[in-house]
């Protein structure tokens, strides 16, 4: 089944068009759209032109107009499926055994049974991923709230805890406040899988805390912070492949035994990576590369003549040897350079993108080619990309590989087209703020990009106009962000949009996402912050005459003095919960 939350359809089928793209002209005027949230012990409108407004709840709250409901176990399931990354177009991929992990599978199932939480930790490539998958299959009967799946990769505490609050309710456009929230999350009852994870400390402690009948399996990277001493987790070290189930994992993705050769480069390759499955995967995908190109050539005298040593050929007329150990230890650049023009571009904006993988909807658009979504097939099937939680990333080292083979060259170019294509796409009425919450992260990553190169210094290569582009993708981002509880890409989209606004010298702008800036730090209950942002905002509209903006930043300051004098419910009281507010 297709799960592709961009369109529809089963995942085999071709659909006629790009079901990402809404069937109009990218220059079709887009009316502004407002969209009304519970926020806390907040009405907040969410304003595109103006600024968001905000006002107190009616009595009783948020929750009393429209209670967060329980998801049922099929309900679970149906988030849990609409939240996983894409299914490329074209057969299913075939699923590669899980080696050498039976001891792991069989502790960490013993520790979920009574309860217990634990940490995974492995190098990046190690098959933390893999595992997890295993043990979701072993315990989704195990809790009365099933198996939640998050990824910690660029989220906070905060972020976590509304994503594991939203995984077990149902709460369209409600977004409960510190209190509630950790009321809610402290009833829930699940095995909760969280992948990427890159804090640890106190703010490991505070998610744990605030989820006492939870039990954890958390992954993460040997670098990644250690969980405080009291959290008593216990940890699982996620070694290499032994030699044998290297070479076995190496047969199975070539599809085929390996001969003498490719024994003995698989022995040094084993002992120069240490097992780790990723790169097993990816020298398998070398040799199978190397087999479709001798059945798609031939035998025939001079049939490789084309291919240079460094595209993996012998010399002329030979067929492709062997791979060598630096192909093998560095292989991105020789897979991707024999896959298809649309895969080798959509390497080049992932690379633009800081590792960043454009949702494969967006691809035709990107790359100009109707079946340019096929790449994330092909990339997936040489293990150059990775699954992040929804959405797909460079796999671990292929970002540096690919960077020193020139496909960075043109990385401010890249990031300035997904810019504008994002603004475009954003904005536009038939895209949905849940749609764009999903994109977030590569919308974010074209936003850093734009800024960076303007900074990067006087060698960097002409960005003419990139401040202006990302405060035009930072003003259409952010509101459907907001409006699709994505706060903590708002928040960033917010700060970046504002140094760019800076930087272009925009200051209309600069106000306005001083003003959402303010708005945001009052409902997360940041009373110092909202009032340093929306000041700010004042004063900037003030000097510009903007009576409307000025309007709408006294209203919500006016709100930060009743929150400071304890005339709106809710207080600015520390708690336990303090380090839960996003940074």
């Amino acid at each position: 089944m297709d799960n592709d939350s961009f369109g529809e359809g089963a995942g085999s089928k071709r659909p006629p068009r790009d079901p990402g793209t809404p069937d109009f002209e990218p220059s079709a005027p887009a009316p502004a759209r407002t969209v009304r949230l519970a926020a806390g012990d907040f009405l907040l409108t969410v304003n595109p032109v103006d600024g968001s407004e905000i006002e107190p709840a009616p009595p009783g709250g948020p929750a009393a107009m429209a209670p967060p409901v329980r998801r049922t176990a099929a309900e679970r399931a149906e988030h849990e499926r609409a939240a996983q990354p894409p299914v490329p177009p074209g057969p299913a991929a075939a699923r590669l055994p899980l080696l050498e992990r039976e001891t792991e599978r069989e502790h960490i199932g013993r520790l979920l049974a009574r309860g217990r939480s634990l940490r995974i930790t492995g190098p990046a490539g190690s098959g933390r991923t893999a595992l997890l998958d295993a043990v979701a299959e072993d315990c989704a009967d195990l809790a009365p709230d099933g198996v939640v799946r998050l990824n910690g990769c660029h989220r906070t505490p905060a972020d976590l805890l509304h994503e594991l609050f939203a995984a077990v309710h149902h709460a369209p456009r409600h977004r409960p406040g510190r209190a509630e929230l950790l009321r809610r999350v402290a009833d829930i009852g699940a095995v909760v899988l969280l992948d990427d994870l890159e804090f640890g400390g106190a703010a490991l402690s505070e998610l744990l805390d605030a989820t006492p009948e939870c039990a954890f399996v958390l992954a993460a990277a040997p670098e990644v912070a250690e969980p405080a001493a009291e959290s008593r987790l216990e940890e699982v070290p996620l070694a290499g492949l032994g030699r044998a189930a290297s070479l076995e994992l190496l047969r199975r993705v070539a599809e085929r035994p390996l001969d003498e050769d490719e024994t003995n480069w698989a022995g040094d390759l084993w002992f120069e990576s240490e097992g780790l499955p990723l790169r097993f995967v990816q020298a398998g995908a070398l040799l199978r590369q190397c087999d479709e190109l001798r059945e798609r050539l031939g035998d025939e005298p001079g049939a490789f003549a084309a291919f240079t040593p460094s595209e993996g050929a012998g010399g002329a007329g030979a067929a492709p040897p062997t791979p060598t150990l630096a192909q093998g230890a560095a292989p991105a650049p020789l897979l991707a350079s024999r896959l298809s023009e649309s895969a080798r571009k959509t390497l080049r904006f992932a690379v633009a993108l800081g590792g960043e993988v454009p949702h494969q909807a967006h691809l035709p658009a990107l790359i100009g080619d109707t079946h340019a979504d096929t790449a994330i097939g092909e990339l997936l099937g040489c293990g150059l990309l990775s699954p992040v939680g929804g959405r797909y990333r460079l796999a671990a080292g292929v970002l540096l590989q690919l960077k020193e083979q020139g496909y960075a060259d043109e990385s401010a170019a890249h990031a300035h087209a997904a810019a504008q294509h994002y603004t475009w796409w954003t904005g536009h009425p038939s895209v949905t703020p849940e749609r764009a919450a999903l994109e977030a992260d590569a919308v974010v990553a074209a936003l850093t990009a734009l800024v960076a190169s303007r900074t990067a210094g006087p060698d960097a290569e002409d960005t003419t106009g990139h401040p202006s582009a990302a405060v035009l993708l930072a003003r259409s981002a952010a509101p459907a962000f907001a409006a699709g509880l994505h706060w903590g890409a708002w928040e960033r989209a917010l700060r970046i949009g504002s140094e760019a606004a800076r930087i272009a010298g925009e200051v209309a702008e600069e106000a306005y996402f001083h003003h959402e800036l303010g708005v945001l730090a009052l409902c997360t209950d940041r009373v110092d912050r909202a009032r340093a942002e929306l000041e700010t905002s004042i004063g900037m509209r003030g000097a510009l005459a903007d009576k409307r903006g000025t309007v709408a930043g006294r209203r919500a300051l006016a709100l930060v003095d009743d929150r400071e004098k304890g005339r709106v419910p809710g207080g600015s009281a520390a708690g336990p919960a303090a380090a839960l507010r996003p940074g």
